[in-house]
């Protein structure tokens, strides 16, 4: 089995334990200018693109290929010769020129001529081809947008792709589909919707952030090494710019333990209106799911005027007037509708003093952001070694950031990493492919979940769930619970929370 036959299982494994490494363009392009002298990367690129669309669609006879005029349309047009000369009938639109290619891309072009393979300025009918393959641009799009005639041109290409995707056909992206920026998932005035992507010699992120997740289909990965080669990529000094995040392994609890064993949690919000947001924080804190329960104890702290005595789905919550909750143990909770009221104020002040495990959300949130001295009180808790987990929405990010969403998304990763760094606290953006960034950490982008998370209360479900988790491995870990373990457990309890909907 080749290679890229295997890949399939490279970003599936995720879901089974394995984090993989993820590369932003400079560190791609760090490896690739390392690797070129001594590997003949996009021949090898093109078989793998060639072995991939054949495991896509084994009974494909037609194939369509859109090369832009770079080196991903030279990895395209290998892919064309190898099809060619396994007896497909491949037809080629390609956008460059022989005397501007790269030298590689322009090897590339002569071989797949003289293969046989079909070259056609038109666009080919829905009928011509089983599958299509989107080589117009890689790492480099935005270096080719403006170049004569090829901007547009790839526009009607992308948009020919997108149609055969509407119709059922696979289509193939190689290396990222053609419009899509690897390292934020931002898209430019135009994107392939691709069935499947095959990343080649990195992983990036952008394909799993942002609009990432909505353009490329099924992600492969080639890393493009063979077993004969004499260099060996991991001793390369190129570092990860994130970790696709892994899927957790079960918690294996001991026999002999008590509700003790797995922490405590106090859970504070649900002013008047908002009382359903603490419930679903605390039921989410009290059972994560069957192979991963929730923390030992929840006690409730509700700032509605009526506090309620009981939750009948979940009896063994205990509820508690806000004030008489002790925060000084385990992990707190706060800002599931809490409001912005003095209570709530005066509230979060004394956790954000006195609380060895603190997670942020919603309106906490956002009273930290409209109180500056709120913030310092972040610095003060990391210097004394206490732990603050923030989860903001993109709104509730920029308004901490004093900037747009529109900002906070178009960098997600950097963004992430500011509000760890500004606030010496954990951080999980929320959103498409959720950040989780810790300073002086390599983040997290999370794997798992759906769109079926975009909906009222989903927020207080993850605060919930994060607590429950924190507040058993601080018990577990401490007095050695330091950011690294405090980021990778906000990591895997994210990934559970997407998972939920998976």
């Amino acid at each position: 089995m080749t290679s890229a036959l295997c890949t399939v299982q490279v970003l599936k494994a995720s879901r089974q334990g394995h984090r993989w490494p993820l590369h932003d363009v400079a560190a791609t392009r760090a490896r690739e200018f390392q690797l070129a002298p001594h590997i003949p990367l996009m021949q090898r690129a093109g078989l793998s693109v060639a072995q991939l669309a054949m495991a896509i669609a084994p009974h494909a006879q037609s194939l369509w290929i859109a090369c832009g005029p770079g080196n991903n349309g030279g990895d395209g047009l290998e892919a064309a010769s190898h099809l060619q000369a396994w007896g497909k009938t491949v037809r080629v639109t390609w956008l460059g020129r022989e005397e501007t290619c790269p030298p590689e891309a322009r090897s590339a072009l002569h071989r797949a001529r003289e293969s046989g393979v079909m070259f056609q300025a038109a666009l080919p009918d829905s009928d011509e081809f089983d599958v299509a393959i989107d080589a117009l641009f890689g790492l480099g799009t935005h270096e080719h947008r403006s170049a004569p005639g090829a901007l547009d041109l790839a526009r009607a290409c992308a948009e020919h792709l997108n149609a055969a995707r509407a119709r059922g056909l696979p289509v193939l992206a190689v290396d990222l589909p053609s419009g899509l920026n690897g390292d934020t998932g931002q898209t430019f005035s135009y994107c392939v919707h691709a069935s499947h992507t095959l990343s080649l010699l990195t992983i990036k992120p952008g394909l799993f952030t942002l609009q990432g997740r909505d353009h490329t289909g099924d992600v492969w990965f080639d890393d493009l090494r063979r077993s004969g080669d004499r260099i060996c990529l991991p001793d390369l000094g190129v570092s990860p710019s994130a970790w696709l995040t892994a899927k957790p392994k079960p918690l294996q609890r001991v026999h002999h333990s008590h509700k003790g064993s797995y922490g405590e949690i106090n859970i504070i919000g649900g002013a008047d209106g908002m009382v359903g947001a603490v419930l679903l924080a605390a039921r989410a804190a009290a059972w994560v799911e069957p192979s991963r329960p929730g923390a030992g104890k929840v006690f409730v702290g509700l700032l509605a005027g009526q506090p309620l005595a009981v939750d009948m789905l979940h009896p063994e919550l205990m509820f508690r007037h806000a004030e008489d909750l002790e925060v000084s143990r385990g992990c707190t909770v706060m800002g599931c509708g809490a409001g912005a009221s003095a209570r709530a104020l005066n509230l979060l002040i004394r956790a954000l003093e006195e609380s060895p495990c603190l997670v942020l959300d919603a309106d906490a949130l956002n009273m930290l952001a409209q109180h500056p001295e709120l913030q310092s009180k972040l610095r003060v808790r990391a210097n004394r070694g206490l732990l603050t987990v923030l989860t903001p929405h993109p709104l509730e990010a920029a308004r901490l950031l004093k900037a747009d969403t529109s900002a906070v998304q178009a960098a997600r990763l950097a963004s992430a990493q500011s509000l760890a760094d500004q606030f010496a606290s954990v951080v999980a953006l929320k959103g498409s492919g959720t950040v989780v960034a810790a300073p002086r950490q390599v983040p997290y982008v999370n794997s798992s979940g759906n769109a079926q998370l975009a909906t009222a209360g989903s927020g207080d479900v993850l605060a919930g769930l994060l607590g429950g988790i924190l507040a058993q491995v601080l018990v577990a870990h401490a007095p050695n619970f330091g950011l690294a373990a405090a980021q990778k457990a906000v990591a895997e309890a994210v990934y559970l929370h997407g998972a939920r909907v998976d």
